[in-house]
């Protein structure tokens, strides 16, 4: 499956993938601090595991930072 992820496109090897699939295989390090949008809409963190990404999504990745 190809998803377009942050800009860039990138492949995955299952046909249907939930967001949290997805970000297992992208960021298995980091997944707390992050938010994710699809096609421009935030996809609460509980959805993550029950919502199937489409090769035509625009997916974002936002990872939150600190500093001042």
């Amino acid at each position: 499956m190809e998803l377009k992820i942050n800009q860039q496109i990138k492949q995955f090897p299952a046909d249907a993938l939930s967001i949290q699939a997805m970000l297992d295989i992208e960021i298995p390090q980091k997944q707390n601090g992050i938010a994710v949008a699809i096609n421009n809409t935030v996809i609460p963190k509980p959805s993550w595991k029950t919502h199937l990404l489409n090769k035509t999504d625009d997916i974002l990745i936002i990872s939150a930072t600190q500093g001042g």
